[in-house]
């Protein structure tokens, strides 16, 4: 979320991005083997992604699901990372340790502090 405040422009001047257009000039940088438009596209794709998943997993809804799309989405920033600007710049960002992290919360079976475990709960 806090990455997300930073493209949008919330951090100023202690920022990586600090702007949208640094963001998407980025994601060019990171989607380098795509046509610019899909570029574009991937950037609020990304986005839209990072902050859906993000407020599920903060509430714990459908937790399992959201944690294994969210391993998903950070691997796969990890490797057009580790690909177009070195593994350095993925591994400075902690990408790869957070990919792993979310498929270790889908493993998880019990969530007490969550919208699914009070769900479950209701329908005992």
């Amino acid at each position: 979320m806090s990455a997300v405040a930073d493209r949008l422009g919330f951090w100023s001047n202690h920022a990586a991005w600090g702007n949208w257009e640094n963001f998407e000039a980025y994601t060019r940088q990171l989607t380098f083997f795509l046509p610019v438009t899909i570029s574009k596209l991937s950037a609020y794709v990304a986005t839209f992604l990072e902050i859906a998943f993000g407020i599920l997993l903060l509430v714990g809804f459908k937790t399992k699901i959201v944690a294994n799309l969210t391993g998903v989405l950070l691997m796969i920033f990890a490797l057009s990372m580790s690909v177009s600007l070195g593994i350095k710049s993925a591994l400075d960002y902690s990408v790869w340790v957070g990919s792993a992290g979310a498929f270790l919360l889908a493993c998880q079976s019990f969530f007490p502090f969550s919208v699914d475990h009070t769900l479950s709960a209701s329908d005992k």
